[in-house]
């Protein structure tokens, strides 16, 4: 099972927007995806239609050992697409982590039991350098950034890049990069906004040219696709599925590499 994380440390920077549209085109290329909620807001359980009652696991018990992680993992209305849903309890468990000893790996560990269930897990992010983050980076196998087009966006990379460094640095996560995903790159008409390019630009210093997908370009399209349950191509905007479409593909080589 590859684990990839979607992590930024700053709100509003499309982590929830990639994961969902990402899940959905993996399951859609039928492999069998993992999403995980690790964020205390819930959106990815909420754009999933995760229907969980209360007395019923989430990802705060798979956490804590006091169920099996098969009895927190549940179907979504989309083949081959399985949860792990979150709520705002959640983020009692960031104690637990910090008091556990082994916080930053515990995350993996209970993953391990899925290696040969999933194809690809895939982890939603909480907007914060918190317990929770450090357990996500040690539990990936790769990440991406998605990052707003803005000066905010760009100050948000740079501290994510910082999170996964003090990691790697110390042994806790052998994280690779899987690159960073522009979010939100406004465009008017055929003229891409000064601050998009410039930031997009920096992004591209940062990393290397090579690490920076297609970006996600400012639009109510992918707002309409997550809630309607949609694809972009349904909705009248294939073209707005070419950050995906190039994602999927990019994962399809590296699973097939890990194949061999």
């Amino acid at each position: 099972m590859l684990t990839i994380a979607c992590l930024s440390l700053s709100g509003g920077q499309g982590k929830t927007t990639t994961a969902v549209l990402l899940a959905k085109s993996l399951a859609q290329k039928g492999y069998t995806v993992l999403a995980v909620d690790a964020d205390p807001q819930s959106n990815l359980s909420t754009f999933l239609e995760s229907d969980v009652g209360e007395e019923m696991p989430t990802l705060l018990e798979v956490f804590k050992g006091t169920v099996a992680i098969a009895d927190g993992i549940y179907a979504t209305g989309i083949d081959h697409l399985f949860l792990i849903p979150s709520d705002d309890a959640l983020d009692t468990v960031q104690d637990y982590l910090s008091s556990s000893g082994v916080g930053a790996m515990l995350l993996g560990k209970r993953l391990e039991a899925m290696k040969t269930v999933f194809d690809i897990c895939l982890i939603d992010s909480p907007p914060q350098r918190s317990q929770i983050c450090k357990s996500i980076i040690g539990a990936a196998h790769q990440i991406l950034i998605p990052c707003e087009a803005t000066v905010k966006g760009y100050g948000s990379l740079v501290r994510t890049l910082d999170a996964i460094k003090e990691l790697t640095e110390i042994g806790v996560s052998q994280a690779q990069l899987l690159g960073v995903i522009p979010f939100r790159d406004r465009w008017v008409g055929n003229n891409q906004t000064h601050e998009s390019r410039m930031c997009i630009q920096e992004m591209i210093t940062e990393v290397g040219k090579e690490l920076v997908f297609p970006s996600i370009r400012e639009s109510e399209r992918y707002k309409q696709a997550i809630s309607q349950g949609k694809t972009l191509s349904a909705l009248g905007a294939p073209e707005l599925e070419s950050p995906f479409e190039t994602l999927v593909q990019h994962l399809t080589a590296i699973i097939e590499d890990n194949h061999e």
